[in-house]
């Protein structure tokens, strides 16, 4: 016997009630609070770029505003270490950052390898000398990605399983910088913010790589930010700020909240 559409519905009313009075509906919430819960990384995770920093975090500049803790606070999970710090390379997160990692993690999230491959020099001589300069300074970047970086990746990624063995691990990537074409009338030319987005897509590719071959789930932030990098007239990116040098080209408390915590909160 076919039910009436108004039946139906009814049905799936009841159906709701009954999970909920059950406990079932109530499942998914209950998940997020048995977490134990890692933050890892560096300036991108702990924050640099969207302000009320910790003072007790020192030069880290960790802020309740990063997406890590933007997550924790949505989620109640059962412990959150933030341990992120500003200027992290890969082996400042294994020496420093790895303490609260544990068999009981369950979960990790990390930023790391901008760093290591001179993000902050490679901005600085974009911004103050030539369009070539700035180029070659981009594809010297791009060739320690492809020599170095993924043995230190390696290295990190092993230290991560060995002390939390079952955690699901989050590696996100970092966003493109610039909209090219875009609202810009000074600064950079459009060849060197071209050779800066393929730096970071060239870097987002090896560390992805280096994700999937240890079993992480490696989360692009690319998507997010398009249509919000500098030069799209609604920027969720720092442009180069000469009276806070450190916060330039980082993500502002907007990209932190509608940039990198939806694509953490997908994958995570």
């Amino acid at each position: 016997m076919k039910l009436s559409r108004a039946a139906a519905f009814s049905s799936s009313l009841l159906l709701s009630a009954v999970l909920a009075l059950t406990g079932a509906g109530a499942a998914s919430a209950a998940s997020s609070s048995a977490v134990d819960y890692v933050a890892l990384g560096d300036s991108y995770s702990s924050g640099v770029g969207a302000g009320n920093y910790d003072g007790a975090s020192g030069d880290c500049k960790r802020t309740p505003r990063a997406y890590p803790a933007l997550w924790a606070t949505a989620n109640s999970p059962s412990s959150f270490a933030f341990t992120a710090c500003s200027g992290a390379r890969t082996t400042d997160v294994s020496a420093s950052q790895l303490g609260p990692l544990s068999a009981a993690t369950d979960l990790v999230s990390l930023t790391v390898g901008g760093n290591d491959a001179g993000f902050a020099d490679v901005m600085t001589t974009c911004v103050l000398q030539s369009e070539a300069t700035c180029i070659a300074r981009v594809d010297e970047a791009k060739r320690y990605v492809d020599s170095t970086l993924p043995g230190r990746l390696d290295t990190l990624y092993r230290a991560i399983r060995a002390k939390a063995p079952s955690a699901r691990v989050v590696v996100l990537g970092y966003p493109r910088f610039y909209q090219l074409s875009g609202s810009c009338i000074a600064g950079l030319t459009e060849n060197e913010r071209r050779a800066i987005n393929g730096g970071s897509d060239h870097l987002n590719a090896a560390i992805a790589k280096r994700a999937a071959d240890h079993g992480y789930t490696f989360a692009s932030v690319t998507g997010a930010f398009t249509g919000h990098e500098i030069c799209s007239g609604a920027s969720w990116l720092h442009s180069v700020n000469w009276f806070n040098i450190g916060e330039s080209y980082h993500p502002t408390a907007t990209g932190q909240s509608s940039g990198y915590l939806p694509v953490f909160r997908a994958t995570a």
